[in-house]
C-alpha cells in the first residue's frame, strides 16, 4: 500500500512455531525486523524453544509500537513503574528454563537441534509417500513435508474405505496422539494428519 502512496500498514508476525526455526534452519528468509513494516514478533518458548508450556515472548521494534493498552503503571518505591509483562500468580520456571537452554545451546546448539528436526521430519514424510496399503500402493499423500518446519502433514489418498480419524483412533489405542482434523473454511472437505517432530 505505502509504495502506492497508500498508508502505511504495520505488521505483527505470529512465529509461534517458526520463530524457533527459521532462523536457525533458513537464516536468508527475511521475515523479522530487516523488514521495515514489522512492528512486533511474538515467539512461543514450549514449542521449539524447548521449554516446557507457559512461556512466550512478544517483541516490539521500539516503544512507539508497543500499545498504550499494554502498559501497566504502579507506584514502586515512591515513582512511577511501567510495566507491559503479563502477570499472573505463577512461578517463573519457565523463564529461567528458557534462559539456560539460551545459554546451553546457543546459536549452534539450536541450529544442530533444528537441523536434527528438520532431517527427522523430512525422513517421516517421505517413508509416509512411500509407505504401501493393501494393493501395494501408497497410502498417504503429504501435503507438507517439514523442509519449511518440522511438521508434517498429510492425508488418505483418494478412495481410501477409512478416514484420517479412524487412523488417528488407531494410533491412539496404541498411545500415540496424531491428530487429525479437517482444514480451514475453503477447505473443510480435506482432512489431514499431523505430526509435530
Amino acid at each position: 500500500l505505502a509504495a502506492d502512496g497508500k498508508p502505511d500498514v504495520p505488521v505483527h508476525v505470529d512465529a509461534a512455531s517458526g520463530g524457533f526455526v527459521v532462523p536457525f534452519l533458513h537464516p536468508l528468509v527475511v521475515w523479522d525486523f530487516r523488514l521495515p513494516r514489522v512492528v512486533s514478533i511474538n515467539v512461543s518458548g514450549h514449542k521449539y524453544g524447548l521449554t516446557y508450556p507457559g512461556i512466550g515472548f512478544v517483541v516490539w521494534r521500539n516503544a512507539d509500537h508497543l500499545p498504550e493498552e499494554l502498559v501497566f503503571r504502579v507506584n514502586y518505591l515512591g515513582g512511577d513503574m511501567p510495566t507491559f509483562t503479563l502477570n499472573f500468580s505463577r512461578s517463573g520456571n519457565q523463564v529461567v528454563g528458557q534462559y539456560y537452554n539460551f545459554l546451553r545451546l546457543g546459536r549452534d546448539g539450536y541450529t544442530q537441534v533444528m537441523k536434527c528436526l528438520s532431517d527427522t521430519a523430512q525422513w517421516l514424510a517421505r517413508e509416509l509417500a512411500i509407505m504401501p496399503g493393501a494393493d501395494g500402493k501408497p497410502v498417504f499423500e503429504v501435503i507438507s513435508d517439514g523442509s519449511a518446519i518440522p511438521v508434517v502433514a498429510f492425508k488418505l489418498v483418494e478412495g481410501t474405505k477409512y478416514t484420517v480419524f479412524d487412523v488417528s483412533a488407531l494410533l491412539r489405542s496404541y498411545g500415540w496422539q496424531v491428530p487429525a482434523y479437517t482444514m480451514p473454511d475453503n477447505a473443510t472437505d480435506v482432512a489431514v494428519l499431523r505430526v509435530v517432530v
